[in-house]
């Protein structure tokens, strides 16, 4: 993947997504898919499942179709600039693209069985809110907590458009199992997060700067309760990477870094990364982001 230090992007456009977690034999693991190769986001990638917010996301019927008030939504995601409905949108966009793109469904008693006659219903070409109707189903927005919100740099660094992504954190569903869609993905897999960092550290896989630095932060957790409870007794915190050239290399600095507006740490691990030799490393190695 070429790096994109050249174009100046447009404004960035509202982005959801849900870093799904299971307790695996060896400890906490998360689910990454790979991005189609063509694809003009992040082609190649593994990412988290997720994508742009749809204009139906906030149009959803909410009283019949979310089990939490949007009050309730709204506070979760401590953003005063916009209003309930938005905010209540921005979860269903969650919830519709890990659907759309692994399967797993945040609805209330959904089974495998159910799911995969909701994935069906969605291939035959019926809307995410039609199929919710049809099949009488209740989203689970208490499983989704916001865990941060990324806000691509206006030079991004490897791709040409700009995104303002909510991520949330959720378990995977009991009974459910996670697949790539064959479309947006071509593969996926469950890694412990440091095993996802050290393929990418070992050049086996392709991470953007987001997805780094969020797994570097997941390894700090044994458990999957452990996680969402962090992410529960805090508020997201904003991160708006600051990119500039170092010694001929492009660094991306967030939040801490002295180089950074805003002096309070966002999250843990290194305040930078630089990009050479095709990867974005933190400039003391990569042990660095499991301190």
């Amino acid at each position: 993947m070429e790096l994109n230090n050249q174009i100046v992007a447009g404004p960035a456009r509202p982005a959801a997504t849900v870093i799904m977690l299971r307790d695996g034999a060896d400890g906490l693991e998360v689910f990454l898919l790979k991005r189609h190769g063509l694809s003009d986001v992040l082609g190649g990638a593994y990412v988290f499942p997720g994508g742009k917010v749809d204009e139906g996301d906030a149009e959803l019927d909410m009283a019949a179709h979310l089990d939490q008030p949007l009050g309730e939504l709204h506070s979760a995601l401590n953003e005063p600039g916009i209003d309930a409905q938005t905010a209540a949108g921005l979860y269903v966009a969650a919830v519709r693209e890990a659907f759309e793109e692994s399967g797993i469904l945040f609805a209330q008693g959904v089974t495998h069985e159910l799911a995969t006659r909701a994935t069906a219903l969605l291939r035959e070409g019926q809307a995410f809110d039609e199929v919710l109707a049809q099949m009488q189903l209740r989203l689970q927005t208490s499983s989704l907590a916001p865990w941060s919100r990324w806000i691509t740099p206006v030079v991004p660094s490897m791709m040409s458009k700009r995104f303002d992504t909510r991520f949330f954190v959720a378990a995977v569903p009991a009974g459910q199992t996670a697949v790539h869609d064959n479309h947006e993905a071509t593969e996926s897999v469950w890694l412990r997060p440091r095993a996802a960092l050290e393929q990418y550290r070992d050049g086996h896989i392709v991470l953007a700067p987001p997805q780094i630095m969020t797994l570097a932060h997941l390894t700090r957790y044994s458990h999957v309760q452990h996680a969402l409870s962090d992410a529960r007794s805090r508020m997201p915190p904003v991160i708006q990477p600051e990119p500039f050239e170092h010694e001929g290399n492009r660094v991306v600095c967030y939040p801490g870094d002295e180089r950074h507006p805003i002096k309070e740490r966002a999250m843990p691990g290194p305040t930078r990364l630089r990009h050479r030799n095709k990867q974005f490393e933190p400039f003391d190695g990569f042990d660095v982001l499991f301190n």
